[in-house]
């Protein structure tokens, strides 16, 4: 009776564990991966300037957690080399960018801090248009193109990644399951001469 009672425990125990962890991978795999896509390097007169979205960053967990008042913050992260032959690379830039979005219940509005545009907050009522403004970067000035070399061969590469979640003290219960809607892209690159 007794090996029968401990028998019954261990199989709930089992059932349970595999009903709390069964959704994990299930989620994972069904979810589409964070990408880099519109990858534009151009200059101006005087600034090689990088644009480019990220795609599939938004998780209707992420966006629960939005609407419901948690500044959510996404960096993006910008390296341009000088290729050489027979040296290493040259770092010329090494940038870090953040775009954070934060809901304003009391104006129901979506408020987006663009760190390259100095900080620059813009409120906008409609979260698709601040959805775009946190998932683009637009004309991010890499470095002044005074310091290229004419005949030479350059490198840009940029990710993106999400930002840890700070959440109020009674809610820090719950980061386990924000892990679940992390994203980091790959590393991508861009070639370019002067």
């Amino acid at each position: 009776m007794i090996v029968q009672l401990q028998s019954r425990k261990l199989a709930w125990i089992a059932v349970i564990l595999f009903l709390t962890l069964l959704p994990v991978p299930v989620t994972r795999c069904l979810a589409q991966e964070a990408r880099l896509e519109d990858i534009v390097v151009t200059n101006t007169r005087d600034d090689v300037l990088l644009y480019f979205s990220v795609r599939n960053c938004f998780t209707p967990q992420m966006i629960k957690a939005i609407q419901n008042g948690i500044p959510t913050t996404f960096n993006f992260f910008v390296q341009l080399y000088e290729e050489k032959d027979y040296a290493p690379d040259r770092k010329l830039a090494d940038l870090r960018v953040s775009h954070t979005i934060r809901y304003d219940s009391l104006k129901k509005t979506y408020v987006v801090t663009l760190d390259e545009k100095k900080g620059k907050e813009i409120s906008v009522k409609d979260f698709e248009k601040a959805k775009e403004l946190m998932a683009e970067i637009v004309g991010l000035e890499v470095t002044k193109l005074s310091r290229l070399q004419k005949e030479n061969r350059y490198r840009v590469r940029m990710m993106a990644q999400l930002d840890r979640i700070e959440l109020p003290f009674h809610l820090h219960y719950v980061l386990f399951f924000l892990s679940l809607w992390n994203f980091e892209t790959d590393w991508y690159t861009v070639e370019f001469g002067y």
